[in-house]
């Protein structure tokens, strides 16, 4: 394997590791199902919240770099969030997990079997390039994961059971 293999592998597997923090998957592993929507006293947000946050974050960023016909849809902050803080359903709630994964592995398989210059700047943006649109959906899933996980110890669903 080259290095640049290397390194787009190592950027690949860093969407799902748990190195420096727990991964998303842990911090929603088994989450009760009556505290997915609860907001902790004095927290600003559920754990309901913070997963579809994450998802529909992370399908624009890919979007933005798959699709060449990308235009900017979302409204900052509005439709970067649900509309409430509590999942429609029990599927609701499957239904963005499996949605986040399957994003996930698609940045991970353009990280790593695209034939795009990670380092090279997308057409469509402003001066962004490829692997910083990759790194920014890792550093932004990592940084709410921390707050999942606060959300799960202010409900004292943490560890997950």
């Amino acid at each position: 394997m080259d290095k640049q293999q290397d390194w787009r592998g190592i950027v690949a597997s860093s969407l799902g590791w748990e190195q420096a923090h727990a991964s998303l998957d842990n911090a929603i592993k088994d989450f009760p199902q009556n505290l997915r929507g609860q907001r902790p006293d004095g927290y600003p947000h559920s754990a309901w919240e913070l997963l579809e946050h994450i998802r529909i974050t992370q399908h624009d960023l890919l979007d933005f770099c798959q699709n060449p016909d990308y235009a900017e849809k979302l409204e900052w902050p509005q439709d970067y969030w649900p509309s409430s803080p509590a999942p429609a359903n029990a599927a609701a709630w499957t239904r963005s997990i499996g949605a986040w994964k399957k994003d996930r592995e698609a940045l991970a398989k353009f990280a790593t079997e695209s034939d795009v210059d990670l380092t090279s700047r997308i057409p469509r943006g402003t001066g962004q390039t490829y692997l910083r649109t990759i790194l920014v959906a890792l550093d932004h899933a990592s940084y709410h994961v921390g707050q999942i996980i606060a959300v799960r110890r202010l409900l004292g669903a943490w560890p997950a059971k």
